[in-house]
């Protein structure tokens, strides 16, 4: 979460220093489903691509799959399609991605330090104290065993789910705790592939009580990753599990009793629904697993920190260059923790779905929202969205992104200058206005808003008229998309989250825009 916080940071001209106890990025192949939202943000930062490139091993696999033994006559797909079947080319720009976090890692570090980011591996933080204007910590270089002072304008910690931050702020945590074991074990075996079948999965549930498990590929050929069930209440210790007992158990989970295995690595996790009381103190802030944990399943933990983080670097770089008031940072808790609350019972839901090995949910899911709603239509209602609609879920029911304020902007493939953009591409650096026919007036009234409030603003005209910024492709509707009139217009937020919307022309739309501005950005 770190690595992606520091990217977009970066993405923003924001100077910053991440600092790392461990001494490189991390090794084991683990959290690696990234989904629809989050690659959109990756593909407005510029690092789609990359990261795709990185993860091509994995890039055809797809769906959730159950068997008794891989070779065994029981066999479901419990999700065949991780998308539900949806054309997601109509929803984003981007598409869901498989690529683990040691995969994941190198490409963010090398692209935050392009961008200027100060990255210090071997460096613990050891404490820290806020004082008016910033916070001042104390820091160990663990190669030469050497602290020093860093000063800072704000804290954030992103230092996982035992977080010394937030012990030192005396958070508490919300939620039922630990709910079930694995090991992760890493291994090799040549014949494997052969017995998987035609569709390459994204994770395969095993039931056999002998070979009971979770099988993920890694390269799709010989190294793959299987989660064995764990019981620390039942007496069993990690070193129970040797080499000869993790070998027995995935030849049974294969089905195969003399299929070759060479076990490479093991690492014990524990799946837990717990979401901080608070995510912060005054300038010392939490994100990702300091802040929340969920179940692995659905990946919405890993998901859920680097949104954490896109949400607090536009906030963090809008305070800092002063066109922000401080309690703008008031509503990253406001928007986010709601959100961590609301995926983490998903999380829990899809792992009964599931039938997730060393699960046993105390009662049945009743929640009907899939993984492309969970994604990408969760919504805010804080104080930098302006009228966003009372009472509703924090996650619809069913797939809705309609341009309400508080919900993630429509996207909407256009041409600009001749090139295919999505309308997300254009939400990262600065408040962006939509408006159509008519639309002079609102580029006029938003542009003279930011220039009286020293806030960064741009305008796209959407038509296909000579004064269009933005045309949009055959038979699309730019304002039946956002939710508005032809002469309305949509403020979106740098975070891509609509902040404002006019159904219709108005009087005064300068005086109106400034007043939005004013209290999106928390300004007295």
């Amino acid at each position: 979460m770190g690595l992606s916080t520091s990217v977009f940071l970066g993405r923003l001209g924001i100077q910053h220093l991440l600092v790392e106890r461990h001494a490189a990025t991390s090794t084991h192949p683990r959290g690696r489903g990234n989904n629809v939202r989050t690659m959109e943000l990756f593909r407005t930062a510029g690092l789609e691509s990359r990261i795709r490139g990185a993860a091509r091993t994995l890039s055809g696999n797809d769906g959730i799959l159950q068997v008794d033994t891989l070779v065994g006559a029981r066999r479901r797909w419990i999700v065949g399609d991780i998308a539900g079947g949806m054309d997601v080319s109509r929803v984003s720009s981007s598409d869901w991605c498989l690529c683990s976090q040691n995969d994941l890692e190198p490409v963010l570090l090398e692209y935050t330090r392009e961008l200027g980011a100060d990255v210090r591996f071997n460096t613990e933080l050891l404490s820290f104290t806020e004082h008016a204007d910033g916070v001042r910590a104390e820091v160990l270089d663990r190669t030469t065993q050497q602290t020093y002072t860093v000063e800072a304008g704000f804290l954030v910690a992103a230092d996982g789910p035992r977080s010394p931050v937030r012990t030192r702020l005396e958070i508490g945590q919300s939620g039922p705790g630990e709910l079930f074991h694995n090991v992760s074990v890493t291994f090799r075996s040549r014949k494997l592939q052969a017995h998987v079948g035609e569709k390459r999965f994204v994770v395969c549930y095993v039931t056999h009580p002998d070979g009971e498990g979770a099988l993920l590929p890694v390269d799709n050929e010989e190294k793959w990753v299987i989660h064995v069930p764990w019981y620390p209440g039942r007496g069993e210790n990690l070193a129970d599990f040797t080499d000869q007992r993790l070998a027995a158990h995935i030849r049974a989970a294969v089905g195969v009793p003399d299929i070759d295995v060479e076990i490479t690595g093991r690492a014990p996790w524990h799946a837990s629904k717990r979401v901080a009381d608070r995510y912060g103190a005054g300038r010392v802030l939490l994100a990702g697993d300091s802040a929340h944990e969920m179940p692995p399943t659905g990946a919405f933990g890993s998901n859920t920190g680097i949104q954490d983080g896109h949400n607090l670097a536009w906030k963090l770089a809008a305070v800092l260059r002063g066109w922000a008031g401080l309690p703008l940072l008031d509503t990253y808790e406001a928007e986010r923790r709601p959100v961590a609350l609301a995926t983490g019972a998903r999380a829990c839901a899809q792992a009964a779905d599931e039938e997730h090995p060393g699960f046993s949910p105390a009662g049945r899911n009743d929640d009907p929202a899939d993984l492309m709603t969970v994604a990408l239509c969760y919504r805010y209602a804080s104080g930098a969205v302006v009228d966003a609609p009372a009472q509703r879920p924090v996650v619809p029911d069913s797939f809705q992104l309609g341009g309400e304020p508080g919900s993630r902007a429509p996207h909407m493939w256009v041409l600009r200058e001749g090139e295919r953009i999505s309308t997300l591409d254009l939400y990262e650096r600065s408040f962006v206005l939509l408006a159509g026919s008519g639309g002079q007036k609102w580029r006029t009234a938003v542009e003279k808003a930011g220039a009286n409030l020293g806030v960064p603003v741009a305008a796209y005209l959407v038509g296909t008229g000579p004064d269009h910024d933005l045309v949009p492709e055959p038979d699309a509707d730019w304002a039946e998309l956002h939710g508005t009139a032809e002469d309305g217009a949509v403020l979106v937020r740098p975070d891509g989250f609509v902040a404002w919307r006019a159904d219709a022309a108005m009087p005064d739309t300068d005086r109106v825009l400034t007043a939005v501005l004013q209290s999106v950005l928390c300004r007295d």
